[in-house]
């Protein structure tokens, strides 16, 4: 979804390593041992933490991973995953070769800087109070004529202090999501991010909308899309990551994607709310499963228990 001061637009993407055989480990509680995965994995980092996401990412997927991991292939030549959001499965995965792309620039911009300046992203993440006035002038700053370790930086700072971990744009693209009530907030888990950026350098991250997966995945390669969903109700709607929502018509899009994936032999996995569309829309063709999900970001509290989703192959 050239770099001109160091701001991320669309690339050709060019493979990453070869990849490197290495033992098999996650959460496979409720996995049968005939569906745990064996896909392309990197060599571990003995002795260093491994990696999980660095910002939590409403429609975030950490506890829905035990369920998408059945439908992982055995063998992966390349893995997708168009929407990377948190992207919880990429981390749980951790393939050779992987494709991040999103159309929301400054999460793009983010994870690069994660991967290619680590240091500076620590660095300025540490000059960084959790203090609300700091906070609301902060986050009006105009970050996108920075470097991609300044918007790194600022995203992280205000997904970790600002309200429920959201992030929420306007459409003249302005952050507007409160300060946060957390007490004491991790600001900079140092350890994390330079394990994130060690797997990162193994991965390609470009700024592209999701049909461009269709240039790049071949037969053999696995593409998760886990998209903006279909809201339930007007107040589940969390589309406002771009300027541009995600609505009905995007949704069917998405659809003759998958598909036309499908008939050139690539595995697909999709994940969706259980709205009526959605469930019509993926009717013929492809195979839906119903899972029960914990729902983590929502205004109200007492909406973040477990809720419907679906998820369509």
């Amino acid at each position: 979804m050239s770099v001109a001061g160091n701001k991320a637009t669309s690339e050709k993407l060019e493979p990453p390593l070869e990849p490197r055989a290495a033992p098999v480990a996650g959460p496979w509680v409720g996995v049968p041992e005939t569906r745990r995965v064996r896909p392309t994995w990197v060599e571990p980092d003995v002795g260093r933490r491994v990696a999980k996401p660095f910002i939590k990412w409403a429609g975030g997927k950490r506890k829905l991973v035990p369920h998408l991991l059945r439908y992982v292939p055995q063998h992966i030549r390349a893995y997708h995953e168009p929407f990377v959001g948190g992207g919880a499965l990429f981390y749980e995965l951790k393939p050779s070769v992987a494709y991040l792309t999103d159309a929301n620039e400054r999460l793009v911009r983010t994870y690069r800087g994660v991967r290619d300046d680590v240091d500076g992203v620590i660095h300025r993440l540490g000059a960084y109070p959790h203090d609300q006035e700091f906070y609301l002038k902060f986050r009006r700053k105009d970050v996108d004529v920075g470097r991609d370790a300044d918007v790194a930086a600022w995203l992280i700072y205000l997904n970790k202090t600002g309200f429920n971990g959201l992030y929420r744009v306007n459409r003249k693209n302005e952050f507007n999501v409160p300060f946060g009530s957390h007490t004491n907030p991790t600001i900079c888990d140092e350890e994390n991010l330079r394990a994130c950026a060690r797997l990162l350098r193994r991965t390609d991250v470009a700024l592209d909308d999701f049909t461009g997966v269709l240039k790049r995945a071949r037969r053999g390669d696995f593409v998760y899309f886990d998209p903006p969903y279909m809201p339930l109700s007007v107040s589940s709607s969390f589309v406002s990551y771009t300027k541009g929502g995600f609505g009905p018509e995007d949704h069917r899009r998405l659809r003759d994607v998958a598909l036309a994936l499908k008939r050139k032999g690539v595995t697909v996995l999709l994940s969706n709310s259980s709205h009526p569309l959605i469930r019509e829309l993926y009717a013929e063709h492809f195979i839906i499963e119903e899972v029960m999900a914990a729902r983590a970001i929502n205004s109200r509290a007492d909406r973040r228990g477990p809720v419907r989703e679906l998820l369509i192959r």
